[in-house]
Formats: structure tokens, sequence, C-alpha cells
């Protein structure tokens, strides 16, 4: 499984630390909540709002580098919006979420 980085964050800021740091706050504040309503949106079997957030947290995958991971989210998406939970793809996003919570709260 790919991990996540800081490559695209380091890329847009042209060095300015500031300005990474910035956005890093703004991932770590928002991520925990956007998880949180997706997996509450899940157990409600609310597969639509669920695909809403998972639209959402798609973007914080493109930003931390996971470019696979970034089409698993896509599929996944998709599939929410149909009203169906893929198992494994399901299974696969939620690696993805625990992977980018451990990477966030180290960063």
């Amino acid at each position: 499984m790919e991990k996540p980085n800081l490559s695209y964050i380091e890329s847009m800021s042209g060095g300015d630390k500031a300005f990474e740091q910035k956005l890093i706050d703004i991932i770590k504040k928002e991520f925990p909540e956007e998880k949180q309503v997706y997996f509450d949106n899940i157990a409600a079997s609310n597969f639509k709002a669920a695909a809403e957030n998972v639209h959402k947290l798609k973007h914080k995958i493109s930003i931390l580098g996971l470019e696979k991971s970034y089409q698993v989210a896509i599929d996944h998406e998709d599939k929410l919006r149909e009203g169906v939970v893929d198992p494994e793809l399901f299974s696969q996003f939620e690696k993805i979420l625990d992977a980018m919570t451990t990477f966030i709260q180290k960063a």
C-alpha cells in the first residue's frame, strides 16, 4: 500500500514552510471530522451522503500524494452513489483512511 507524503504540498508551496504548515493544519482539523461523518453515514446506511463524504475526502487523499488510493476513492464513491457498499472497496478505503490518520498524527 502506498504511503501518504507531503510531496504535493511541498511542490505547491514553492518552499514556503508557513504555507505548508497552514495546509497541514487544515488537514489535521478537517480530516478527522470528515472521516467520522463518513463512518456515521455508512453505519446509518445513508450511502448517498457517504458518497459525498468520500468526494470531500478524495481531495485530501490527492493532497497527501496517494495516487492509487485516489482511484479507489473514485470507485468507492461511484458504488455508494449506486446505493451499494462493495466490501472490497470499503475495506481498501478504510485502510487508506487509517494510513492517512497515522500520517496526519505524526505530521
